[in-house]
């Protein structure tokens, strides 16, 4: 493991739980595939996100913040509130790519 300023460090911790939940699903991710993505350990993840559910928290908010519809629409067919109170245009974008 590298060393990294915290804030990068936890923005490619952020990145590597997108590209997680890409790849297997929101509600699949843990902080091992994370942790193995972002090339640290899970407790490093733990660290800078806490509990799997204010980790999915800062998945769902970053999803929206970037526009990343594969993962919002996976939060909206889960039920996620975070992704239930993301822009309408947005929700019905996200929508879209699940037919």
């Amino acid at each position: 493991m590298r060393r990294m300023h915290p804030d990068a460090r936890k923005a490619e911790i952020l990145a590597a739980a997108l590209d997680t939940a890409r790849a297997v699903g929101y509600r699949h991710v843990s902080r091992e595939a994370i942790a193995a993505l972002a090339g640290c350990s899970p407790g490093l993840v733990s660290s800078y996100f806490g509990t799997m559910p204010a980790l999915r928290r800062a998945i769902m908010s970053a999803a929206i913040a970037r526009r990343d519809l594969t993962v919002l629409a996976q939060g909206l067919a889960a039920g996620d509130s975070k992704a239930k109170a993301a822009p309408e245009e947005l929700r019905r974008a996200a929508a879209e790519t699940l037919v």
